[in-house]
């Protein structure tokens, strides 16, 4: 599983980090840091969570083919 994120849509609400810091690295300004990451084996419900929490709807799951 991959996640992207449309960094320049990010209006810095946080919530992605709310959900996991880890996952959801916040920049200087409270912006998300990262444009696309591997989710680590066992954070996929992390990760689905953290796309549900945007309001902006930035951020995008992307299911390996399996």
């Amino acid at each position: 599983m991959k996640v992207r994120i449309d960094k320049s849509a990010c209006v810095g609400n946080a919530r992605c980090w709310a959900v996991s810091e880890e996952l959801f690295p916040l920049d200087d300004d409270g912006y998300i840091q990262v444009e696309e990451f591997d989710v680590p084996p066992g954070m996929e419900e992390l990760a689905r969570r953290g796309a549900r929490a945007c309001p902006e709807r930035v951020i995008e799951i992307v299911e390996d083919d399996a």
